[in-house]
């Protein structure tokens, strides 16, 4: 697939120069990180971590807090 992007000339300039350091095309190292990008940003999810975290066990349920929540006030819109 084919996409033509615009940059300024700064950018442009920087692009190319990272570039040649790292041995490649401009086309590879856009390539290179877009793919970084969708990675990351692609599929927004929780990390790891975050994912197999199985709760604190000397935490409360939290239903156990229901009785001292204070009754719903007026709705002002009905």
């Amino acid at each position: 697939m084919h996409f033509n992007i615009y940059l300024d000339d700064e950018t442009g300039q920087r692009l190319t120069a990272a570039a040649k350091v790292r041995g490649e095309n401009r086309n590879a190292v856009i390539r290179q990180a877009v793919q970084e990008w969708l990675r990351r940003e692609g599929r927004p999810e929780w990390p790891a971590v975050v994912l197999s975290h199985m709760g604190d066990p000397d935490m409360p349920p939290f239903e156990a807090a229901r009785d001292q929540l204070l009754p719903p006030a007026a709705d002002p819109l009905a």
